[in-house]
């Protein structure tokens, strides 16, 4: 498996910064928002957009504390998204701890996730480029839309391949599109020598959340997510979609029956995963996913190599690899 900590260890320094600005972007005169935001940053995961941020820069010119602050709008903003999702969709662990709306409840976790906003937009003003506020406003439009749109995609049972891809594009590969656009505008990277990186970002993205997807049909504590749990939500992802749509299978039909029921029992979802499997969805999603990687692989090999563009292709074969 790669090993996200070379690219890490490339940007130690800078992202030893980035944590330095979210903390204090996030500081206030309020004792349980202060217990709530620093416990929840204990957890921050492995930091890949505002990696991203950095990397994008990097590309172009150095990181300068501009990027550092464009990276930590990301950050901020993509971690208030995560606290409002997990009230939206009443989740009790992520990255294995329990969530904001556990612990303390939905009403703080909300109002967390405000906060989390409000520093995003801090942030941002500080680098002093409109254009890096424009993309945020662009950003928290699109994350908010694409979730609508997945949530009334489950409720209409709409079973369609290219209505998934059409919603990961806009729920997820944004924020990554976004991480690319905003590291450039942070060192004023020239227009036309973006547009392939956007396109690497694009591909990154949606193969992100089909890795995710994936995850689902398995169990790991590590993830803090139950087996099933999109199914149980009324969320249809690819390996199933691909099973439903490709299947000769006796049973096929009475599959896409119940994929559309309103509620799943255990044993429904576990017979939905089962069938996924055994038609090959799994193997169809990371086919997908080495699709994606290759054409990334090409847009990347017309960039001059060095440190930046190398890691881009590292983080695309890790979020490919990884367990979590």
């Amino acid at each position: 498996m790669v090993n996200l900590d070379f690219v890490q260890n490339t940007i130690s320094k800078e992202l030893e910064r980035l944590n330095e600005i979210i903390k204090e972007a996030l500081v206030s005169n309020s004792s349980l928002m202060d217990l709530v935001t620093t416990s929840y940053l204990q957890s921050k995961g492995k930091q890949i957009r505002p990696m991203l941020v950095m990397l994008s820069a990097k590309v172009f010119s150095e990181i300068t504390p501009t990027v550092l602050y464009a990276a930590a709008s990301i950050e901020m903003l993509h971690n208030a998204s995560l606290i409002h999702d997990d009230v939206v969709d009443e989740s009790k662990l992520r990255r294995g701890n329990p969530t904001i709306n556990n612990i303390w409840d939905n009403r703080i976790a909300v109002l967390v996730g405000d906060f989390f906003v409000s520093g995003a937009l801090a942030c941002g003003v500080k680098t002093g480029k409109m254009s890096i506020v424009k993309t945020m406003s662009a950003l928290g439009s699109e994350l908010a839309l694409g979730e609508v749109e997945q949530i009334d995609n489950a409720r209409k049972h709409i079973v369609s391949e290219q209505r998934y891809f059409e919603i990961i594009s806009q729920k997820t590969a944004s924020l990554f599109r976004s991480c690319m656009e905003v590291g450039g505008y942070a060192v004023d990277a020239p227009e036309g020598e973006m547009k392939g990186l956007l396109e690497y970002a694009q591909l990154l993205g949606i193969c992100f959340q089909i890795k995710d997807d994936i995850f689902d049909y398995y169990d790991d504590k590590v993830i803090g997510k139950p087996t099933g749990n999109d199914l149980r939500e009324g969320k249809i992802t690819l390996p199933l979609l691909y099973a439903l749509d490709s299947s000769s299978a006796a049973d096929r039909d009475d599959m896409l029956a119940l994929a559309q029921k309103e509620e799943l029992t255990t044993e429904e979802i576990d017979r939905l995963i089962e069938f996924a499997k055994r038609e090959g969805g799994i193997e169809y999603a990371y086919s997908k996913m080495e699709q994606l990687r290759n054409r990334a692989a090409e847009i990347i090999a017309g960039y001059p190599q060095n440190d930046a563009i190398r890691s881009l292709m590292d983080i695309f074969d890790y979020i490919i690899a990884r367990k979590s």
